[in-house]
């Protein structure tokens, strides 16, 4: 057994009997891990609110290798949050960004995931109800840049020719990103991406806030994020947070 103390977030909380919760943790050395917090339903001394969803501090672990389950000794919370839990449209977009990250992330340091999300987090936070979509958009597509499979945007995900940054293109989930005229004749199935919006995605794989101007465009973006991400992700289960955002089912 192993001790460790690492930055984590709290992405999804269970009960486990009558004293205790199974948590997961994101955590900036040891990836997505999943943990026993013994007595945290018991006792509001030793974890308080910091096990809550979302809340953010440093995780003191008892790591067990070969094992998926591990210990939670301690929680010390620096940054908790609760303003999620306040406004449906935050806190929808911050289960969808939680779910995803536990699809995407497995149990290996993920320093640059790690901060992304944080960024996210807060970008979700920070925005107005009506623009919490477009942050969470964007907290999602700054996931997939620092997993490491990004679609291309600038130039054909085909054949590598540049493209203008003022023009409409084909995208295809299956090629990887935006294609050139010639390359999109023989990739059927696509969509056609108009420059405005390859410009919001330009935009977040990089961390930037981006404002949608209309509810369509908005859920135009979930509906182009969610198929890119299931033609590139293995695991095909279907994610029940992600589905009840993109239907408005959360949203007030």
């Amino acid at each position: 057994m192993t001790a460790s103390a690492t930055p984590a977030i709290v992405l999804h909380s269970m009960n486990y009997l009558e004293t205790s919760r199974i948590l997961r943790l994101l955590t900036r050395d040891a990836g997505v891990v999943s943990v026993l917090a013994r007595g945290a339903r018991n006792s509001k001394k030793r974890f308080g609110s910091a096990l809550d969803l979302f809340a953010q501090g440093t995780a003191q672990l008892q790591l067990k290798p070969g094992r998926d389950l591990h210990t939670l000794t301690a929680f010390d919370i620096d940054h908790a949050r609760s303003g999620l839990s306040a406004s449906l449209p935050r806190f929808s977009a911050a289960m969808a960004l939680a779910e995803c990250v536990l699809r995407v992330v497995h149990d290996e340091s993920a320093p640059g995931i790690f901060e992304g999300v944080v960024l996210g987090l807060d970008q979700i936070a920070a925005a107005e109800p009506a623009q919490a979509l477009s942050a969470g958009l964007g907290a999602l597509w700054q996931l997939v840049s620092e997993t490491g499979f990004a679609p291309t945007i600038d130039v054909c995900a085909n054949c590598h020719a540049p493209l203008s940054a003022e023009e409409d293109t084909a995208f295809s989930h299956v090629a990887g990103g935006a294609l050139c005229e010639r390359c999109a004749l023989s990739a059927p199935g696509g969509r056609r991406l108009p420059s405005a919006a390859r410009h919001a995605i330009r935009g977040w794989l990089v961390g930037a806030v981006v404002v949608l101007a209309s509810e369509g465009e908005q859920r135009a973006h979930q509906r182009l994020f969610r198929e890119f991400l299931a033609q590139h992700l293995p695991d095909v289960r279907r994610m029940p947070a992600f589905a009840a955002w993109e239907s408005g089912q959360l949203i007030g």
